[in-house]
């Protein structure tokens, strides 16, 4: 055992390895009986491919580079592949990220092109295909662009040739809505095949605002008739709609103040936890009905488990295991249940579950410790006390190695993490890259501030007109508890986040005093000209619940815009960019350090070429986790062995 100040420890855990272990399996899928799910590729530009799982348990890998299984819809993107058995072999429809063309492959072939080019704007882009080979169609979401500006585009449900005859015609694209809804999320058929049922939602609510569950008749012909809503609405967030085996109607709403399944329009197991989520990307499924009524379902408050529920009585039995997490991916056949799990000690596999004896394994993307466990961090699930008494959740993360101490009157310096969204959480996983922090012996305190889901809708609506000052408040909050308490370097403070998580850090270092330094990754800076065509369609009107309308509270913007304020910050910073990214635009960042110009702040803007809204590839990540490192060390008089130096300016 080696006493060695904190941040000094010698780790194996380096920005390589855990930008290779970056990324999960998603979007998990049946074709027979066989199991398919996409994969990250960080080493291979970040690209996304498709994974089978035979029969016999071996795993492949579909399509090579360049092949990128990966939806553009919303930006976000949604679930971008579908599969079914056709003479004894998988045909697989799947969206191509460089084109977002929709495309069919069959073992041994070439994907051949379903969908046209379009020349106009950002394009042709489709999410949630479902193969109906009785048709001969894919039916899925297309969203289409109608202009060169953002919010140009058009989206409705559509029907696509499994033929081809439509890879050069758009007129061959059987449009299944009108486009009166600004968003559509996949049709679900009824067993019977006579009803379909699909969300909509429009600006500016966002989906975890106000949705509507849409139910039409399909005739004999293809056609969706008589669309109606039958639930949802104003201040009622429906997350998932779909069918019992019964032909009775499911769906997740929280009009109880959590987001619970309804069969029918009445509960089925009121419980304060959530049953749904943010629905960011289209096709998230939390859950998934058996052919026997049972429903398979992801729940939880915070912390998500796997269970099967029975509607009639309500009980609700989940599968045991060591997971923490179950993402919001399902798929089912008979009895089986297959999902994505993670826990503290293994990263994100692909689970299967049976569910008429309950046992639950994994088979697919198996956890490999790539280094010894001991490494590995040890999180505290904790519960402070912000402003006005508010709750605020978080996950604690101390300095840990198993072969070094800090000598006894050291105080370690912790990193707080802002999760991004801002209506998202952090999940209760092993995460190599807080590994990296916290074995070279620096804390990690990742905060699920107001506005975060997991913890029903009230503390979501916390955040309603309120970004940047209960966000930043509640990080703060954790970050001073954690010195007060003698946890933490009071010192020694940092703030990291990206996406709505840089935007908090950022206004956290223009309006505060508690941080040392700060890591700001593809933030949004400045909420006038976000909200003023500054960013993609979703999001194009969600400050208006964030933080007010901006033609009512137009001086609100400009006192809580980082970019206003970029002189008041005193303290070192590292801002990080990528230049495709369409949703927080490198302009905003370029803004913000023209305003921060002869200030003499010690800082670093690092761009990446290629990267949009985070980081996908291997050599991005590795610079990116190293320099922040680097920004501590030099900030909080750290010696961490084999960093490269960030080189700061002022």
């Amino acid at each position: 055992m080696h006493i060695l100040p904190y941040g000094s420890w010698p780790s194996p855990i380096d920005a390589r390895l855990a930008a290779a272990h970056d990324g999960r399996p998603e979007y998990v899928g049946f074709v027979g009986e066989e199991v398919w799910w996409t994969a990250p590729r960080p080493a291979e530009g970040g690209r996304r491919t498709l994974v089978r799982r035979h029969v016999d348990g071996t795993e492949e890998s579909v399509l090579p580079a360049p092949w990128n299984v990966r939806s553009r819809v919303v930006e976000y993107g949604g679930r971008p592949w579908a599969g079914a058995v056709r003479e004894g072999g998988p045909l697989v429809v799947f969206v191509n990220f460089a084109d977002q063309r929709l495309y069919a492959h069959e073992p041994g072939s070439e994907p051949r092109p379903l969908t046209p080019v379009s020349l106009v704007g950002a394009g042709l882009r489709w999410a949630e295909p479902q193969v109906l080979l009785e048709r001969g169609e894919v039916w899925c979401v297309l969203e289409e662009f109608t202009g060169e500006a953002p919010t140009d585009v058009r989206r409705v449900l559509a029907a696509v040739p499994l033929d081809g005859s439509a890879a050069g015609d758009r007129g061959a694209v059987r449009e299944l809505t009108d486009d009166r809804r600004r968003f559509v999320t996949g049709p679900r058929l009824s067993p019977d095949g006579r009803r379909a049922v699909w969300l909509a939602w429009d600006h500016p609510a966002m989906p975890w605002d106000a949705t509507e569950v849409v139910v039409a008749e399909v005739t004999p012909d293809g056609r969706l008739s008589g669309p109606h809503v039958v639930a949802g609405g104003e201040r009622e967030s429906v997350a998932q709609a779909d069918w019992a085996a019964d032909g009775s109607l499911l769906y997740a709403s929280d009009r109880g103040g959590w987001w619970n399944l309804y069969r029918d329009h009445e509960p089925v197991c009121p419980r304060e936890e959530e049953f749904g989520g943010a629905l960011w990307k289209l096709g998230h499924q939390w859950f998934a009905p058996l052919d026997d009524g049972l429903v398979a379902a992801v729940h939880g408050r915070g912390a998500t488990a796997l269970g099967i529920l029975d509607p009639e009585s309500g009980e609700l039995v989940d599968a045991a295991g060591p997971w923490t997490e179950f993402t919001a991916t399902l798929a089912v056949r008979g009895d089986r249940v297959v999902a994505v799990a993670a826990s503290p000690r293994s990263a994100y596999e692909v689970v299967e579950l049976d569910a008429r004896t309950g046992r639950a394994r994994v088979i697919g993307a198996a956890h490999d410790d790539a280094v010894d466990p001991a490494y590995y961090p040890e999180p505290q699930i904790r519960t402070f006390t912000g402003p006005e008494g508010r709750e605020i959740h978080a996950h604690v993360y101390p300095p840990h190695n198993p072969g070094c101490v800090a000598p006894g009157n050291e105080l370690p310096p912790y990193i707080v993490h802002a999760h991004g969204g801002p209506t998202d959480r952090a999940p209760l996983v092993l995460d190599l890259e807080i590994a990296y922090f916290t074995s070279r012996g620096i804390g990690v305190a990742e905060v699920d501030y107001g506005g975060s889901t997991g913890y029903g809708r009230e503390y979501r609506e916390r955040l309603r007109e309120q970004w940047g000052v209960v966000d930043v408040e509640d990080c703060a909050a954790v970050a001073l508890a954690l010195a007060d308490e003698g946890t933490a370097d009071r010192r020694r403070l940092a703030i990291r986040g990206g996406s709505a998580g840089g935007w908090t850090a950022a206004v956290s270092l223009t309006g505060t005093d508690v941080y040392a330094c700060g890591t700001i990754s593809y933030p949004v800076l400045d909420l006038e000209a976000w909200a003023t065509g500054g960013t993609h369609d979703l999001e194009s009107r969600y400050l208006d619940g964030l933080v007010g309308p901006l033609a009512e509270v137009p001086a609100r913007y400009a006192e809580r815009s980082p970019v206003a304020h970029a002189d008041r910050i005193t303290v070192p910073f590292l801002l990080l960019q990528g230049l495709d990214d369409v949703i927080c635009p490198p302009a905003q960042a370029e803004r913000f350090l023209a305003r921060l110009a002869g200030r003499r702040v010690p800082h670093a803007h690092l761009t990446f070429e290629g990267e949009g809204h985070g980081f996908r590839r291997a050599a991005t990540m590795v610079r990116a986790l190293e320099a922040e490192l680097s920004l501590y060390a030099q900030v909080f008089g750290l010696r961490p062995p084999g960093v490269p130096v960030l080189e700061l300016v002022q």
